[in-house]
């Protein structure tokens, strides 16, 4: 079951998401970097965005326990002010391949849609062929488009996705 996020779920959030982090970035990010990322590295933030409404956030649930969630807004890229963008979306590790993450996809989708945006976007880690594949399998469409930032000494870069309702 997917329901909204309040700030009382930040602590489970940032666990998701550092949990996931450790797991799937393991060769892309530097091993020592992932080690020490705190369990609750992302609680202020999500406390924040969530509180002020900047971000919706939306988890899924196992039974009582949230396994996943996905964060989505208005683009914060003032190049692309009429779009909608997927902020982040992450599994515990364990529940990777159960469709789960499918179904957080489609629920911020349609949330968005509703929303009023034709057009969504993302970033990807450049070599998450994981993500890509999910990202591509769920319509999305890679640009040329690229960031670069350093992660834990590490210089990386994300490309950025598109997803078109008019083009559906």
């Amino acid at each position: 079951m997917i329901h909204p996020a309040t700030i009382k779920d930040a602590t489970a959030i940032s666990y998701i998401h550092a949990a996931s982090w450790k797991v799937a970035y393991q060769a892309l990010l530097p091993q020592a970097y992932l080690d020490q990322l705190p369990y609750d590295f992302w609680v202020e933030a999500f406390t924040n965005w969530i509180s002020t409404g900047q971000m919706t956030a939306k988890l899924i649930y196992d039974q009582q326990t949230p396994v996943g969630c996905i964060a989505y807004c208005k683009s914060r890229d003032a190049a692309l002010a009429n779009w909608g963008e997927i902020v982040s979306i992450y599994l515990l590790p364990q529940y990777l391949g159960t469709g789960l993450g499918k179904k957080l996809m489609h629920f911020a989708l349609t949330d968005l849609k509703k929303q009023g945006f034709s057009n969504i976007y993302l970033w990807v880690l450049e070599n998450n062929r994981r993500a890509i594949s999910f990202y591509e399998k769920s319509g999305f469409i890679r640009t040329d488009d690229k960031i670069k930032m350093d992660v834990g000494g590490k210089e990386i870069t994300d490309i950025r996705y598109i997803y078109s309702f008019d083009h559906k």
